[in-house]
């Protein structure tokens, strides 16, 4: 090859790069989703994204980001399955997306984050909040929903105020609901009282005469089912059917109005410890509006926290003003309680949320209330 070519070669490739550079810096900023849109918990998936969805053409309507760039989507589907969520994120991380926002079932979840760790993808969590992510964190993520070490302490709270003493707890023996039933037996049993059952079930289990009996022979006061609602709404109508008379109270894997269609008139009296919710929050009244107006039905139990997650995001990437892993994960981690549909947000040094946001819920009337002491 003579020196012209070789000049010409070289010149091509930079120009090339140098296009493709440009391309990248100019063209749209892909935000993945991460979210179970297929399987038991698609419900919540399909909430979570449409509230993201909202919060990008709102975005992109005021302009975009970095000089009106627009923020594109792609979904990445967990099915709250862990070897799912696995392969739905290495396909997002391949695609190279600025960040991801989602994160529902913590067991699908936690494996995830290795996978955008290693990118360093940065990762606004939403919804899960088992305390196993903790450890899991490389640093790229931030948790923007409470805890289960904020959950068990509600727990303990309303118990203890129902003058409960003997409570049974069921799990699933996934990473949240088996992380908040441990926490929830440590804290009850650390103050004093008796934990009278402690139970697992299968996932997809129809049948819970067995467990009924043992806590009805037990003599539990009170349930906590610590996971989620399409299963918990089956053991509710069970344990009424069968005669438990005492308090029934679910977590936030349960805080869904399909409990109501699943469980029925035996929803009736039902508490859900819960992040705070469309209903119940003054600032999210129009958020909630343009929801229903977009998507036909009012907002879900975790719209507010997807539609934050999303602002989020877009929030750090301005501040950090490029699409620079790093930047954009310091800018998240710089979050110092600015005001968001669902209250301020600011990370303690394990990047979860700096303070509780879980309220008592109560079932009335087909519907959740918020439960008053």
């Amino acid at each position: 090859m003579n020196k012209f070519l070789k000049l010409v070669t070289a010149t091509t490739v930079l120009s090339l790069a140098a296009g493709s550079l440009a391309v990248a810096q100019e063209g749209p900023i892909v935000i993945g989703v991460q979210a179970p849109t297929t399987g038991s918990e698609a419900t919540y998936g399909k909430d979570m994204f449409n509230a993201i969805s909202l919060a990008a053409d709102e975005i992109n309507a005021d302009g975009g980001l970095l000089d009106g760039r627009q923020i594109e989507l792609i979904t990445g589907d967990t099915a709250c399955d862990p070897q799912q969520s696995v392969n739905a994120a290495s396909r997002l991380a391949s695609q190279e997306v600025a960040g991801v926002v989602g994160g529902y079932c913590s067991g699908a979840t936690q494996p995830t984050l290795k996978t955008y760790g290693d990118a360093n993808i940065p990762f606004v969590i939403v919804a899960a909040n088992s305390t196993q992510l903790i450890p899991a964190n490389p640093g790229n993520a931030v948790m923007i929903n409470s805890t289960g070490d904020d959950q068990a302490k509600t727990a303990l709270d309303f118990f203890e105020g129902k003058g409960i003493e003997k409570l049974a707890i069921v799990n699933q023996g996934d990473a949240y609901s088996q992380d908040l039933a441990n926490l929830t037996r440590d804290a009850w049993t650390g103050a004093g009282h008796t934990v009278s059952a402690f139970e697992y079930v299968n996932k997809g289990e129809q049948d819970f005469s067995a467990l009924v009996n043992k806590i009805r022979g037990s003599g539990a006061e009170a349930v906590f089912w610590t996971a989620y609602y399409a299963d918990g709404g089956l053991l509710i109508r069970q344990l009424r059917q069968r005669g438990f008379q005492g308090t029934i109270a679910v977590g936030d894997g349960s805080n869904s109005p399909e409990l109501f269609n699943i469980a029925g008139q035996a929803a009736e009296g039902v508490f859900a410890f819960s992040n705070p919710t469309a209903d119940f929050l003054p600032a999210a009244k129009q958020f909630a509006s343009d929801y229903q107006s977009k998507f036909g039905n009012a907002p879900g139990p975790y719209a507010p926290l997807a539609y934050d997650g999303m602002q989020l995001m877009a929030w750090a990437i301005d501040k950090a003003g490029s699409t620079d892993g790093d930047a954009i994960i310091k800018a998240l981690n710089s979050a110092d309680g600015q005001e968001w549909l669902a209250g301020p947000i600011s990370f303690t040094p394990q990047h979860t949320l700096a303070r509780s946001n879980f309220v008592v819920l109560e079932g009335q009337d087909g519907k959740w209330t918020r439960y008053e002491k």
